[in-house]
């Protein structure tokens, strides 16, 4: 997809009326905290626990993440996405390299710029109309390895599910690990919807990280039912340095880590993750099945996780969001995006379906 001049989602304001309840489709961001996740919180808010990741909840979580990824990995809780992939880019490149990654990748559209402001990369953007990059965009962009006058490429960066709803399978993502292995470069996986992309393959975590090839993920809890809180895993310890070190410089460690740590194992201790993730991913199903009807709708990518995208007449999807939020992914085009969460309900898919008819019929 070619981004119109001023980025893609421009309209970037809450997509609400004035007094609107704000329940919709604009992003899983919005969705309630789930409340086995705010009873994991009130469990461990009780008494002292040692800081910066030294206690209990914390422990319990290293295990956690051990059994979905793998007797090596490592897991470091942080505060939000942008901080876990700016640290984990940190972990496996110098001041002076280059990524590669797509070109919608959000490290690259909707981070303001972290990865090359904190930690100094050159991003080099590889157009990828499904929001997958493919093994031979690596050997076309990863360039330069031994000329001074260019930034020296470190890592690729994919994103799982992708900002354009689709998902990389286990195989694709192996390839596009074995094309940056073969020059050199660690895989660093955005996995900040990587939860849905596994419910949509029926596969475990591990098949899509660890086993695949990547070596180090930023693995999202926020989209999935969190109140806050990110993670950077280590798959490959021998491809990272100083990630605790850059955690703590890149303002990423919290000292009551307890209330993350909770959380995230509320997650995956287990099969939250994927009840969550599963549901969206059906709303979402439901939701296009539904739009396809709808004449005047045109359903534009693929439906593989938990997004829509489409294309609405522009005055009625201007009086639609009046009623239920969602963002314009392409303002050049009409196309929109709708997001499905793990609070979306059946009855909001149905109404916001039966308003999409009508406002197009109007």
């Amino acid at each position: 997809m070619t981004l119109p001049p001023t980025g893609h989602r421009a309209n970037r304001r809450t997509p609400s009326a004035p007094g609107s309840p704000g329940r919709g489709f604009a992003s899983d961001n919005q969705a309630s905290v789930h409340p086995d996740v705010l009873a994991a919180l009130a469990a461990v808010n009780d008494g002292h626990q040692p800081a910066y990741g030294d206690d209990e909840v914390t422990g319990r979580l290293r295990e956690v993440v051990r059994r979905h990824f793998g007797e090596q990995a490592e897991v470091f809780p942080v505060f939000n996405g942008t901080g876990a992939n700016v640290v984990a880019l940190q972990a496996v490149s110098e001041r002076w390299s280059s990524v590669v990654c797509p070109e919608s990748a959000h490290v690259n559209t909707d981070e303001c710029g972290a990865a090359e402001k904190i930690a100094g990369l050159k991003l080099v953007t590889a157009p990828a109309p499904d929001g997958k990059l493919a093994p031979e965009q690596v050997e076309a962009h990863a360039t330069g390895f031994d000329n001074v006058q260019r930034r020296r490429p470190a890592a690729v960066s994919i994103t799982q599910s992708t900002e354009l709803g689709t998902v990389y399978t286990a195989a694709e993502t192996a390839a596009v690990a074995a094309a940056a292995h073969e020059r050199g470069l660690a895989l660093h996986m955005d996995g900040a919807r990587i939860a849905n992309a596994a419910a949509s393959l029926g596969l475990p975590l591990r098949a899509l990280t660890t086993d695949a090839g990547v070596d180090v993920l930023s693995f999202g809890g926020t989209k999935n039912g969190l109140l806050l809180g990110e993670a950077i895993v280590v798959l490959n310890p021998g491809a990272v340095r100083g990630v605790a070190y850059l955690r703590k410089s890149s303002m990423q460690l919290a000292s009551k880590m307890r209330y993350v740590s909770a959380q995230l194992t509320a997650l995956l201790d287990g099969d939250l993750w994927l009840r969550n993730a599963a549901h969206a991913n059906a709303m979402a199903a439901r939701l296009a099945a539904a739009a396809r009807g709808v004449p005047g709708v045109e359903i534009t990518r693929a439906v593989e996780a938990n997004a829509v995208f489409a294309i609405v007449p522009k005055d009625a999807a201007e009086r639609l969001r009046e009623r239920f939020p969602f963002y314009t992914w392409d303002e050049r085009t009409g196309e929109v995006r709708w997001v499905c969460s793990f609070d979306t309900t059946e009855a909001d898919v149905d109404a916001f379906a039966a308003a999409l008819a009508a406002e197009t019929s109007a």
